[in-house]
């Protein structure tokens, strides 16, 4: 049971949720660096797939809650002949999303402004495939079905709904393991974690039954692991990401008592000094979920 101030911290549905302020500079460049960084660990756009994409020719995806469009844009480029749209509740971020692909001559990337928690403007049966990466930064428990709900009904039949969201990273830096565990205190109490206990996330455990329960089929898992550990490929791009996240994630874990600034910049300090040390190890891992919506 929550206490009353942990019950007073609960959002409401309809408003914004990101724990980081999205329209941030700092944020929408740490998003872009983090969008390359993920599809590189994920092992490309769409790595489930080594028989070719879900993506038939004229083919429609949806990219939800899309940032700064890093994935969408990619997808964009890489299949010409597939419109790609990409949705985020930021009109500051959309308006980016939209000036990359003008710059680009993506003429099949779009992108509009919607809160993907509330019903989505587009009309049953629109999309081949959607996407979503790392929605943890927003969503709240009981939004999950409600969003499973409208991608089948948005989804084509045998179209495909695919999910990747992560846990807090394993490593070798105890102040890093220590601001990570005041991340997830921070979410427990915003009532934006599915964890048991506050220690952990907990959406990678749950999220392959969400989406069975929304009536998907075939539902399947894949892993993902980055080492970025010192002296490996992926060590400084996912040092890059935490620097800036360790940052910009403050205010937040301030709002929600866990922490005084004082206090959070002192470990801060610690977390980035240890993961640029010889000996530090890291291990990031991600898990993506994806089934077919029904054919009949």
């Amino acid at each position: 049971m929550m206490d009353s101030a942990e019950k007073n911290s609960v959002p409401e549905e309809g408003q914004n949720t990101y724990v980081i302020d999205s329209e941030n500079a700092g944020e929408l460049a740490r998003l872009m660096h983090q969008d390359q960084m993920l599809t590189r660990g994920m092992g490309g756009l769409l790595p489930e797939f080594p028989e070719g994409a879900p993506l038939p020719e004229g083919g429609r995806v949806l990219d939800l809650a899309c940032g700064p469009g890093g994935w969408a844009l990619e997808l964009a480029f890489a299949y010409p002949k597939v419109e790609v749209i990409g949705v985020d509740i930021s009109q500051a971020v959309i308006e980016y999303t939209r000036a990359q692909a003008w710059s680009r001559g993506l003429q099949n990337a779009h992108f509009q402004v919607m809160n993907v928690m509330q019903p989505l403007a587009f009309p049953d049966a629109t999309f081949d495939l959607v996407n979503g990466r790392l929605l943890l930064g927003f969503m709240l428990p009981g939004a999950w079905p409600k969003l499973l709900a409208e991608c089948r009904r948005l989804l084509k039949p045998g179209g495909v709904i695919r999910l990747t969201e992560a846990e807090p990273a394993l490593t070798t830096s105890p102040a890093l393991e220590r601001f990570q565990a005041l991340c997830c205190e921070a979410l427990k109490k915003a009532g934006q974690s599915f964890s048991a206990d506050g220690r952990h996330f907990g959406i990678t455990p749950v999220l392959p039954k969400l989406v069975r329960q929304a009536g998907f089929r075939e539902v399947k898992l894949r892993a993902s692991a980055v080492e970025w550990s010192m002296g490996t490929e992926a060590h400084y791009p996912v040092f890059k990401d935490y620097l800036m996240g360790l940052e910009l994630i403050r205010p937040f874990l301030i709002k929600m008592g866990v922490g005084t600034p004082q206090e959070l910049e002192h470990l801060a300090q610690l977390a980035v000094a240890e993961m640029q040390q010889e000996e530090f190890c890291g291990l990031y891992s991600l898990l993506t979920v994806w089934g077919y919506a029904p054919q009949d």
